[in-house]
C-alpha cells in the first residue's frame, strides 16, 4: 500500500480525459496533492478522483472539462454500523473542483461522473440518506453548476420502479448491481453538472438501453455540446 503523500500511486480506480479528435485542443491541467501545490494550483484531495482539462473547440469559446469519481468509504469501528458510503467523497471533489468557479455564472465547466451516490427518494426511501445525499446537488448548484442531467426523457426509466424512487422522479438508470441485467437496472449513480450559461447549449443522454449497455456495470453517457 502507497503512503499518503505518495500521490501518483495507482489507485483502484481513476478518472481521465482522453482526446479523440483532431478537431478540438486540449490543455491537461496538472493535479497535486494537499501539501505539496502552490497557490490557484489544482489540489485533488484523493487519487484519481478529479482530471480536469480545458477544451478548445475549432471554434467556440473553450470548455473546462471535469471527470469526476466519488470513492466507496467504511464507517469507522466506531460507527453505529458497517457499510460503505460515498457522499462525503463528493464533497471533497466539490471543494476541490470549487478553485474553478467563483460565482454563480459567467463560466463554462462541465463536470460528470460516477459519484456512488442517489438522486431523491420516494416514500420508501431513507430519509437520512436522502437529505445526506441532497447536500451534493444544492451544493453543486449553490456554486454555479446545476445538475442537468441525464433523465428522463433522454435515457430509459427503470421498469421495474424502484421502492425508493418517487413516482414523479425523472432519474434513469446509469448502473446495474451484480444480481442485475442492464434491463432490470435501476439506479442512477452517474451525473452531469454545467454553467448554467452552457445548460441550453447541452443535451445529455443516457445509453441505457439493454442493446447499448456493454460489458461495463455502468452505462455510457453522452454529452452533446452545440
Amino acid at each position: 500500500m502507497c503512503a499518503y503523500n505518495e500521490f501518483y500511486c495507482a489507485p483502484s480506480f481513476r478518472t481521465a480525459i482522453a482526446k479523440l479528435s483532431d478537431r478540438i485542443e486540449v490543455e491537461w491541467i496538472e493535479a497535486k496533492s494537499p501539501g505539496t501545490a502552490d497557490s490557484r494550483e489544482l489540489v485533488v484531495s484523493w487519487p484519481g478522483t478529479l482530471t480536469a482539462a480545458r477544451v478548445k473547440p475549432a471554434s467556440g469559446a473553450p470548455v473546462l472539462a471535469v471527470s469526476m469519481y466519488a470513492q466507496w468509504l467504511r464507517t469507522h469501528s466506531l460507527a453505529a454500523n458497517n457499510f460503505i458510503f460515498a457522499d462525503s467523497s463528493v464533497h471533497h471533489v466539490i471543494s476541490d473542483l470549487s478553485v474553478f468557479v467563483t460565482k454563480a455564472d459567467g463560466h463554462r465547466v462541465l463536470a460528470a461522473g460516477d459519484l456512488n451516490i442517489l438522486r431523491g427518494y420516494g416514500e420508501r426511501g431513507d430519509a437520512y440518506w436522502a437529505a445526506r445525499y441532497q447536500t451534493v446537488f444544492d451544493r453543486m448548484e449553490a456554486i454555479g453548476l446545476p445538475c442537468i442531467g441525464p433523465e428522463d426523457p433522454n435515457g430509459r426509466q427503470a421498469d421495474p420502479w424502484p421502492d425508493e424512487l418517487p413516482r414523479d422522479s425523472r432519474n434513469v438508470p446509469t448502473f446495474h448491481s451484480n444480481r442485475q441485467k442492464p434491463a432490470t437496472a435501476t439506479r442512477q449513480l452517474d451525473y452531469v453538472f454545467a454553467s448554467r450559461g452552457l445548460a441550453d447549449s447541452l443535451t445529455v443522454r443516457a445509453l441505457n438501453w439493454p442493446e447499448e449497455w456493454g460489458p461495463s456495470d455502468h452505462r455510457r453517457i453522452e454529452i452533446e455540446l452545440k
